[in-house]
Order: structure tokens, then C-alpha cells, then sequence
């Protein structure tokens, strides 16, 4: 984990607070919005090459882990993530809509530093990755056609537009990269090294250029923070105790459901993010949900990571 990771939740909560500070400034507060689409293509670009895309196919080696995985990420989750925005957030359309985007996103990074933390099997997870992020890219429009279409706030042509556009393109540009350096490993793995702390730049620079352009809306809006905390906990907590009853059920090893823990629990805040920011722009507050689920999730899955070590390290007594 290098220092920016380290720092994530903190450098993500300045970013906020700078935008919100550079914003009071008339010309800053105009122009900043048009920075934000090319700061997350940059972002999404580098994500992608990271990336192992081309090994999927080891996904389906342990084939019980793969399948167990998909349904509580692709069938479970978005059902449960229905469930508590319609509980706490059906009077707040934009939060509702921004809820459902980061719970129906599982992570395609972050819960490997996690996993490798807690002693979980770590190539299993790293297996899962490219899988998790193409069923992600498929299915987050049809989840929201299923569970916000009738709402009215989602313009579904301007949204499959934005996707073309935020992912198509970094993750094509990504994939003709790997195409280039295929027999040159030694110079793929120097880039990619060398390229590993820029998401979280460019990532942090996106949110301070839409928290200049929209940071008003933060401050006048800040009682709603507090909305989306409990159900955000609450989806942590249960789908905890769901991953590791499923686990102990199907009869994963110790390791194995320490990864399906992570694997389940982790979002994608980044890739939901980039989507809300450039396929509604008139709803900032969607993406205010999704910079809200970072600052509250980093810090639970490290205090999971040492909850799931420590179950570890009994049940190798």
C-alpha cells in the first residue's frame, strides 16, 4: 500500500474542501466544471491498464467461488441496496439514485489491499477483478432502469452516452496500450508502476473541480450527509454477516471467505463517480452520495480487515 492509498480517505476530504474553497472565485467556479470529464478519462485510463483483463479466464478456475461471488455482487446486492434506499432515501431522488450507484459498482482495487491485509487469498480475488468490472459496466444501466426508470431524473440516452464516453474510451485506449507493450512485459510492468498513485491524483482533482463548480450545494445541503450514513453502515454490516454465513455454508477455507468478505463488501466509488459526474450534471447531489461513500467505507473495510484477521487467527488454532 504506498501513501497515497494510505491517505485516501484524507486526500479525498481535502478535495472537497479545496474545490469548495477555489469555487468562491467567479472565474474558477465557471470554468471548473469543464475539467472534469478529461480528469476522469485520464483516471479511468490508468485504472484500466492496472487492470488484468486479458487473465478472466482464471476467474472460472475455482468456479464455486466465481458463481458464489457474481450472485451475492450482481443479484443480492443490488436487491438488498433497493431495499435500504427505498427505506431511508425514497424522499431524496438524487441521493436514492446515487446510493444504488456505489452498491451495484463492487470494487475492482481497493479490496485487495484489504484482502492481502487480512490474510485472505489474494490471487483469488485478483482473479474475480476484470470479471467484477466488465458485469459492472454492463449491468449498472439496466439496474437503474430496473430500480429508478419510473423516477423521471435519469434521461437513459444521455446516461448510455456518458458510459460510451467516461468508459468505452479509457478502457479501449487501455486495452490497445496492452496491445503495444504484449511482448515488451518489462517495460508494461515499469509503466504501470510507475503510473500507480495518478488515479488518486486525477480522481481528487475531478472532485475538486466539481466541488468548484458545486460546492454551494454541499454547504447548504450538509444535513443530508447524515442520510445516507445509516444505510451505507447498515449495507457493511449485513452483507458482512452474509458473506461470511455463505461462506462457512458453501465451505470456503478460512482464506477463501476472508476474499468473498471483501470481494462482496468493497465499492466501486471511483467508476459510479465518473458516471454520476458526467451523466448528471444537473444532480450533483448524486454525486455528493458517491464522494460521501469513500470517506465512510475506507475506514470500515479496515476495521473489517482486522475483524476478519482476527477470525482468521482463531480458527487457526
Amino acid at each position: 500500500m504506498n501513501l497515497f492509498e494510505k491517505l485516501y480517505t484524507f486526500i479525498i476530504f481535502f478535495a472537497v474542501m479545496i474545490g469548495i474553497m477555489i469555487g468562491q472565485v467567479g472565474v474558477i467556479q465557471m470554468n471548473a466544471e469543464h475539467f472534469i470529464v478529461p480528469l476522469l478519462i485520464a483516471m479511468l485510463y490508468i485504472t484500466f491498464l492496472q487492470i488484468p483483463i486479458d487473465e478472466i479466464k482464471h476467474s472460472f478456475k475455482n468456479t464455486k467461488f466465481t458463481y458464489t461471488s457474481i450472485v451475492i455482487n450482481f443479484v443480492w446486492t443490488p436487491i438488498f441496496a433497493w431495499f435500504l434506499a427505498s427505506l431511508f432515501l425514497a424522499d431524496h431522488p438524487a441521493l436514492y439514485i446515487g446510493f444504488i450507484m456505489l452498491m451495484v459498482t463492487p470494487c475492482t482495487d481497493w479490496y485487495l489491499i484489504f484482502t492481502g491485509i487480512a490474510k485472505g487469498n489474494v490471487s483469488l480475488s485478483m482473479a474475480i477483478l476484470p470479471l467484477n468490472l466488465i458485469l459492472q459496466v454492463i449491468l449498472l444501466p439496466i439496474f437503474l432502469l430496473i430500480f429508478v426508470g419510473t423516477s423521471g431524473v435519469i434521461d437513459f440516452v444521455f446516461l448510455f452516452e456518458s458510459i460510451l464516453i467516461v468508459l468505452f474510451i479509457p478502457f479501449v485506449l487501455a486495452l490497445l496500450t496492452k496491445m503495444v507493450l504484449r511482448n515488451k512485459q518489462m517495460y508494461r510492468d515499469k509503466l504501470i508502476s510507475n503510473l500507480s498513485a495518478l488515479p488518486i491524483i486525477f480522481l481528487s482533482l475531478a472532485i475538486v473541480a466539481m466541488f468548484a463548480s458545486q460546492g454551494q450545494l454541499l454547504l447548504d445541503n450538509l444535513d443530508l450527509m447524515w442520510q445516507i450514513t445509516l444505510p451505507i453502515l447498515l449495507f457493511f454490516i449485513v452483507n458482512f454477516l452474509v458473506g461470511q454465513k455463505v461462506g462457512r455454508l458453501i465451505g470456503f477455507q478460512t482464506s477463501d471467505r476472508v476474499s468473498l468478505s471483501l470481494t462482496t463488501l468493497a465499492r466501486n466509488s471511483p467508476i459510479a463517480l465518473a458516471i454520476a459526474m458526467t451523466a448528471f450534471p444537473e444532480q450533483p447531489l448524486i454525486a455528493l452520495t458517491l464522494v460521501i461513500g469513500p470517506l465512510l467505507e475506507l475506514p470500515i473495510l479496515a476495521l473489517i480487515s482486522q475483524v476478519l484477521l482476527l477470525i482468521s487467527r482463531r480458527e487457526s488454532r
